[in-house]
């Protein structure tokens, strides 16, 4: 990557994981080389598929002096790998109320959106569960609406912040996914597009491997 500093690590996931972007985004944001290995089963039962996850989950990031797993993990990881990291941050950072519920339901929503696309891909999308997740889901997706502004103008000054990446990965996967329309959310619309012109945005963008 011509745009980094050095080989540093190896991420495993995917480029369709929100939470596998999450972490390519820190990667490119604080300049750290890394190789994406792509997690080719999801239903894989050996933690060796995905770097040794014992919970069979995206995404793990794989170091010279070991493995780390989980997006804030690697996040954290690759920040301590970077030669210049960027002023980050991380979610304990995050003081105001309003920030700090947009920081939680954002993290809860790539959850519960992943909870919901395997309910469908398993032809479970009718059952009363599904139903739930589908409301959380259009319940946290309208709150962070009628909050996003705030909650971004009430964070200190910073280069990144782990809830903003957390966000954009979520809003554009949303729309990837074809999982909600984004018409009822134009202050999420704008937001995404204003931290998609980012480098590290438009270098990871969601595909299909």
């Amino acid at each position: 990557m011509s745009s980094v500093e050095r080989t540093a690590a190896r991420v495993v996931g995917r480029s369709s994981s929100h939470f596998t972007r999450l972490v390519r985004l820190f990667a490119h944001e604080c300049k750290v080389d890394y190789e994406l290995h792509v997690v080719t089963d999801l239903l894989a039962t050996d933690p060796a598929a995905f770097g040794g996850h014992p919970g069979l989950k995206l995404p793990s990031l794989v170091m010279s002096d070991g493995v780390v797993f989980g997006s804030l993990n690697c996040s954290r990881a690759l920040a301590r790998l970077a030669t210049n990291p960027p002023r980050i941050l991380w979610p304990e950072d995050v003081r105001s109320c309003v920030a700090a519920n947009a920081q939680e339901l954002t993290l809860q929503a790539m959850a519960t959106e992943v909870s919901w696309l395997l309910s469908a891909a398993s032809g479970a999308s009718e059952t009363s569960y599904a139903t739930k997740l589908r409301a959380s889901l259009t319940g946290m997706m309208a709150w962070l609406e009628a909050h996003v502004t705030e909650a971004c103008a009430s964070l200190p000054s910073r280069d990144l912040s782990f809830f903003e990446a957390a966000l954009f990965s979520l809003v554009e996967h949303l729309e990837f996914r074809t999982v909600l329309s984004l018409a009822p959310y134009p202050e999420l619309r704008a937001f995404a597009r204003t931290w998609g012109q980012r480098d590290s945005a438009i270098a990871t963008a969601y595909r299909f491997d």
